[in-house]
C-alpha cells in the first residue's frame, strides 16, 4: 500500500507504522535490508518525514542538540524560570 501524503503527525506516524509493519513482513524496507530494528525505524522516520516535505534534522527548540567539540555529555536546553530566553547547558 502506498504511503499517504500529508504533513500532520498522525499521517505521518500512520506511515512509520506502514513502513515498519512492511520491514516486519519481509525483513527489507524497499531494497535495503537494515541489520538491525533501531536501523528500520530510523529509515522509516526518514522516509515518512521525506514523504510529508518536513526535514529529519534537530532544531534548536527544546531537543537535545549534537555537542561541540572538547564537551562531555549530552548537551539540553532549559528555560528559565523567569521566562526568558532558554540556556543551553552541557
Amino acid at each position: 500500500m502506498p504511503l499517504k501524503k500529508g504533513s500532520s503527525p498522525k499521517t505521518i506516524s500512520k506511515n512509520i507504522s506502514e513502513v515498519m509493519g512492511a520491514y516486519k513482513e519481509k525483513g527489507k524496507i524497499g531494497t535495503s535490508k537494515p541489520k538491525s530494528k533501531a536501523k528500520a525505524q530510523k529509515q522509516a522516520i526518514a522516509i515518512a518525514l521525506s514523504t510529508a516535505g518536513k526535514s529529519n534534522k534537530m532544531k534548536d527548540g527544546g531537543k537535545v542538540m549534537s555537542k561541540p567539540k572538547g564537551r562531555q555529555g549530552p548537551m539540553m536546553i532549559v528555560k528559565k524560570r523567569d521566562g526568558n530566553n532558554p540556556v543551553k547547558i552541557y
